[in-house]
């Protein structure tokens, strides 16, 4: 492999659980790399750029605790204490993140449950075959994911219908979308599509990218 290319072996996951337990210096410094896959490193005789592009996947509390919701656990600062918890993660790292989900603690009913009748190796197929079809869309760009176009490659291949673009208008006023998040909400809603073997992003596509996008309040 030449000096600067990169192999797909050499992609990986980034898992950062307890997110806000990190320095705000070092999270802030992952930034850049989210943004553009590379890592630039500055010194007095030379500036040196590295390959850093990542799946990164990052776990948290609402507080320190981990009792916001329940009042009979939660401690006695709530929800001040979530507020200065999740005040540790910066707003611009938080752009960077495509999909923000909130994950409802499990009860002891919930694990007597069956499982889902979509299994791993179902889901693991569905993800594959949206892979190859970014592949093959993207064959004749620098790119080989929908996590990678941008400016006329965007406005392509991730343009929604009427309803879609209405949707996206609409919410990006509301939520008060940052040009980043509006880019990020059209590449998620091209891979949802995808992964619906779509061929054009819809409205369904785009709100349930929008959904992603919320971030659960403090309360």
């Amino acid at each position: 492999m030449r000096p600067g290319e990169v192999s797909l072996a050499h992609l990986g996951v980034l898992f950062l659980d307890e997110l806000p337990e990190f320095q705000r210096t070092v999270l802030d410094s992952l930034r850049q790399p989210l943004e553009t896959g590379e890592v630039s490193v500055a010194r007095a005789n030379a500036h040196v750029t590295f390959p850093a592009r990542v799946q990164m996947v990052a776990a948290m509390n609402p507080c320190r605790c981990g009792h916001l919701g329940d009042a009979s656990l939660a401690c006695s600062r709530a929800p001040k204490c979530a507020a200065d918890y999740q005040a540790k993660v910066s707003g611009p790292l938080l752009d960077r993140i495509d999909l923000h989900i909130e994950v409802e603690a499990l009860s002891a009913a919930d694990l007597t449950m069956p499982a889902p009748a979509e299994g791993s190796a179902a889901v693991a197929a569905r993800v594959t075959k949206a892979r190859r079809v970014q592949s093959e869309r993207y064959t004749d760009l620098d790119a080989r994911t929908n996590a990678e176009i941008n400016g006329d490659a965007l406005e392509k291949h991730a343009t929604p219908d009427e309803a879609g673009r209405q949707l996206l208008a609409q919410a990006a006023e509301a939520m008060r979308l940052s040009a980043r998040s509006y880019t990020r909400v059209l590449r998620v809603s091209r891979t949802i599509a995808d992964l619906a073997d779509a061929k054009q992003i819809g409205r369904i596509h785009v709100a349930e990218a929008l959904s992603y996008r919320r971030q659960a309040p403090v309360s």
